[in-house]
């Protein structure tokens, strides 16, 4: 029952938030605070306890909800998912803490909006049923609408909307394939069910295949979003507030990627296969191009908006590249962009919030009057531009070698993206620390509370740096799991670029169920 109450927390969590709020905004705050780490706690406990021998669950739950259409309410939890639930929480708990002041009106919906939007990215991460991991897909949707539709800045609801036709749009692709997948099966087999395991391996024609998977990669590639699918992001993270921004980046791109490894590579492999080439491309593309637009902008959130296209295609670049290291670089960018490009967000909201502006050519000369921010500032530009000793050097590190076992020309374009990434990187620095000072009024460093928050995410991102073995051995059975259910290529014919996938994994059996299944 505790993946239930991960999310049953955070949901109940946010009604009381939202009932308190009406008269006393410091309690809705607390109750938010509260249950964001009482969740983290819990996950981490897990960690603590927990183990995932030869890529079974670590804990699974699982009931029956609507039987008469075989849906259940099936949750379950592998290395992969804890580290994201993990991820999860701790942003949750600074999302709260850098709003504690920025939010000033209407407290108790916005802390509402926080929390479920917490919970349907939990429930993301733990269903084991299609139908219910539509459901959380949703979830998470509504909330992040109104977040920047009602605390967002002057064009807010011009991105609310956009950002809601997108990801709405994609949803229903990805739910009709789902439909799709489950007649298919039942056809085939007698049993029309939406359970995760029973789905894989299902017979069908490689048209069908290809035609099924593209209403998934629909869904989990504007989510990411890849190159063309990306122009909602940049207007979404400039308007929305700076909570938001952190949540949309560090958490709920991630749900794209998670995707991309936990239902379309296994639920199909030949079609996963066939997509590959052009999966690498766009992965290629958005890191080009992503990191160009990048150094193009004068809008410090919009900057920071395009670097996660560019770190986005390194996520992409590896999925396709179907072998172990490259999918260790995948999880490792998963988690060290969201604490590096959530930091980056958060001080623009701090600069805003000073300034009253993003725009770069009125800034400068900063580190004068805010030393603790620059520093700061400096580390996360740093680590956005892969500097080794932190996180985001070993994710792509790890997805290049990965890449290059299988295709080196698009290895060599990705690390021409590394170089523009660097302009990028020195050109934040430039603009707004060093240079002629741009803004007359006096500013003030660092707060207790923003200095705890950033302080706690330079201190992840240099862990990550120095020691990415705990991350990388809580991912390897999940990862082994999801390449030896899916297909993995031959080692010989990975060094040539060649996409032939092994005849004894694609026979593999399925994911084998958890001992302690709780049912």
């Amino acid at each position: 029952m505790i993946l239930v109450y991960l999310i049953l927390i955070l949901m109940a969590g946010g009604v009381i938030a939202w009932l308190a709020g009406k008269n006393n905004p410091l309690l809705s705050r607390s109750v938010s605070l509260l249950s964001v780490i009482f969740d983290l706690i819990l996950v981490l406990v897990i960690y603590w306890q927990g183990s995932e021998p030869n890529g079974t669950w670590i804990t699974e739950f699982s009931m029956s909800w609507i039987p008469a259409f075989g849906i259940g309410f099936h949750l379950a939890l592998d290395g992969l998912s804890l580290l994201l639930l993990v991820l999860t929480y701790f942003i949750g708990i600074l999302a709260v803490l850098i709003s504690w002041r920025e939010i000033s009106y209407r407290t108790g919906f916005f802390h509402f909006n926080i929390l479920w939007i917490l919970a349907g990215i939990t429930g993301v991460f733990l269903s084991m049923d299609l139908f219910l991991f539509y459901f959380f897909w949703e979830v998470m949707l509504i909330p992040m609408y109104f977040l920047i539709g009602i605390w967002g800045h002057e064009n807010r609801i011009y991105a609310s909307y956009k950002f809601f036709i997108f990801t709405q749009a994609s949803g229903l692709l990805m739910f009709i394939a789902i439909i799709a997948l489950y007649i298919i099966h039942g056809h085939n087999t007698g049993l029309y069910t939406f359970d995760y395991q029973e789905l894989i391996g299902t017979s069908m024609t490689s048209g069908a295949e290809l035609l099924i998977m593209g209403g998934f990669l629909a869904a989990f590639l504007v989510k990411l979003p890849v190159v063309p699918f990306h122009s909602w992001l940049p207007d979404a993270h400039t308007e929305a507030p700076t909570a938001g921004s952190l949540i949309l980046a560090s958490l709920m791109l991630k749900t794209g990627a998670y995707g991309l490894l936990r239902f379309v590579v296994p639920l199909f492999p030949h079609a996963a296969e066939a997509f590959a080439p052009a999966g690498m491309i766009l992965g290629v593309a958005g890191i080009l191009y992503g990191a160009i637009l990048a150094f193009a902008q004068t809008d410090l959130k919009r900057l920071v908006a395009y670097t996660s296209v560019n770190h986005m295609g390194f996520i992409v670049l590896g999925v396709f590249a179907f072998n172990e290291m490259a999918y260790q670089g995948v999880v490792m960018q998963m988690i060290a962009h969201g604490i590096s490009t959530g930091a980056l967000f958060i001080i623009s909201g701090q600069l805003y919030e000073r300034l009253h502006t993003r725009d770069l050519r009125k800034m400068g000369g900063l580190w004068e009057q805010v030393p603790v921010m620059g520093a700061i500032g400096l580390v996360f530009v740093m680590a956005s531009l892969g500097l080794p000793g932190l996180g985001n050097f070993v994710a792509e590190f790890l997805t290049l070698t990965g890449v290059f076992k299988v295709n080196v020309l698009y290895a060599v374009l990705a690390s021409i993206g590394l170089v523009i990434a660097t302009m990028y990187s020195i050109r934040i620095m430039q603009r707004v620390f060093y240079g002629k000072r741009m803004a007359d009024k006096p500013m003030k460093d660092l707060s207790f509370r923003e200095s705890f928050a950033l302080g706690t995410m330079v201190i992840v991102i240099v862990y990550l740096g120095f020691f990415p073995q705990a991350v990388i051995n809580t991912a390897k059975p999940a990862i082994l799991n999801t390449l030896n259910s899916s297909g993995q290529f031959q080692e010989n014919n990975s060094r040539k670029g060649n996409y032939e996938l092994s005849e004894e994994h694609l026979n593999s059996s399925k994911p084998t169920k958890s001992k302690n299944n709780a049912r």
